[in-house]
């Protein structure tokens, strides 16, 4: 048993220290800002993950940092692979149960076998009823339930085997049952966690560890007990350097998947997805969501006139200037070349209003030509408009812009169209013109 608890110290120590090279040899650098150089905490971080932006390295720390988006998918990441792990412990789990059998003596080896398909049962349970999910609270408990059942069934052993003096061959298979801990650890190394997710799972290990030395009747060996324990967390920090990589990774091909490549805003699909998530959150909890169409007026003519390049500098300046009269949990995504959806979760037409209104009032920009670059805006409002979905919302909002456009642009129309709509959307011609004189902000 030493001699192997120093073969794996050993062999520990080696990688991190190959480790600590690798990184030592690699320039630390950021993506947002080619001389960024990390100090402090950063710099710890950014050996773990050097692709990430400056202000990215706090979502390795907590999950509190993460975008909807990004919580949603390492949810569902999360609970997939938690299955795969449940189905291959439900498989291997009462595969041992033979060596059970013929090794140990029938006190022994029959709750052992009557404890492996218990187990066994309990993981194909988790893997049947632990539907794929996208909030981070279902990840949570199918986790938890995932090391939670290890555990239980190494306190279980260490039990069983405190009651017995064991000699030969099966002292030497029930050492075997020590090495469970480091299994379940090495098992962390597969999700994309956070450092604080990493730590609050471990401490679950951990835990159990010291009560199965607290049920071992027999005077334990604290030497050895230390070693092992002093294993365990090397291994755990181990653990969390590969699930923050994970991690990281995770948030690097997120980000440039989601954010257009010229404003930094999000992509229509992206904004699609949270859409859905923000809608579906509005209708639990019976809180409102309003939804702004930004159309920028007469943007054709700049393209047109003083080229691309300059429609690029003008896109960006009203990206610029929209954020900057946004909330926190308020979301910009580009629809199409010149139409932005913003998305406001928990507030009303009134406060949308209020907050669009400001945005005409600081402006959005300059034309090429110095002129005042300008929106036409339409906004929609889940309670007030009563829809029954986001695409109805999307619709709804869309109307309004052209509106809001029709009537000579630069305006916020935020009335008409969406209660005497049909399942399409579409829009009767009498709505469509009472809506064209609708009260504009």
């Amino acid at each position: 048993m030493d001699y192997l608890l120093f073969a794996i110290l050993h062999f520990l120590i080696y990688t991190v220290k190959s480790w600590s090279r690798r990184f030592s040899m690699q320039p630390i650098k950021s993506l947002s800002n080619a001389n960024y150089t990390p100090t402090g905490w950063r710099w710890i971080l950014s050996s773990i993950a050097n692709e990430l932006h400056a202000d990215e390295y706090l979502s390795l720390l907590a999950p509190s940092q993460h975008s909807p988006l990004l919580s949603s998918k390492r949810a569902a990441m999360i609970i997939s692979r938690a299955r795969f792990l449940a189905l291959l412990f439900a498989i291997l789990t009462p595969s041992w149960a033979v060596i059970d059998y013929l090794v140990f003596p029938a006190v022994i080896g029959t709750p052992l076998i009557g404890m492996r398909l218990a187990v066994s049962c309990a993981f194909l349970t988790l893997v049947f009823f632990a539907r794929p999910g996208v909030t981070l609270a279902s990840a949570y408990r199918v986790l938890f339930a995932l090391f939670l059942i290890p555990s239980i069934f190494h306190l279980s052993v260490c039990l069983l085997f405190s009651q017995y003096t064991l000699s030969g061959i099966s002292s030497a298979i029930a050492v075997g049952y020590a090495f469970l801990p480091f299994v379940l650890v090495g098992g962390l190394s597969v999700f994309p966690l956070s450092i604080l997710e990493n730590l609050a799972l471990s401490s679950i290990i951990l835990i159990t560890q010291l009560l199965a030395l607290l049920l071992n009747s027999s005077s334990p060996d604290m030497m050895s007990f230390s070693a092992t324990f002093w294993l365990l967390i090397l291994l755990a920090g181990i653990s969390t350097m590969a699930g923050c990589s994970q991690l990281a990774f995770m948030l690097t091909l997120v980000r440039q998947a989601v954010r257009d490549a010229l404003t930094g805003c999000f992509t229509r699909r992206s904004g699609e997805e949270l859409l859905a998530l923000q809608y579906a959150i509005s209708q639990r909890s019976n809180m409102p969501l309003a939804l702004a169409f930004v159309d920028l007026d007469s943007f054709k003519e700049v393209n047109d006139k003083a080229g691309h390049e300059a429609g690029d500098v003008v896109l960006h300046q009203a990206v610029v200037s929209i954020t900057q009269v946004l909330r926190a949990n308020d979301i910009l995504a580009r629809w199409g070349g010149d139409e932005f959806l913003i998305i406001m979760p928990n507030t009303d037409i009134h406060q949308a209003s209020i907050a669009l209104s400001r945005l005409r009032l600081t402006g959005l920009g300059k034309r090429p030509n110095g002129k005042s670059l300008t929106a036409s805006i339409g906004i929609s409002e889940r309670l007030q408009d009563e829809t029954y979905n986001q695409h109805i919302l999307i619709e709804c909002a869309d109307h309004r812009m052209y509106l809001a456009k029709k009537q000579g642009g630069n305006q916020i129309v935020r009335e008409g169209y969406a209660k005497n709509m049909n399942i399409q959307g579409s829009v009767p011609a009498a709505d469509a013109a009472d809506a064209a004189g609708s009260g504009s902000i």
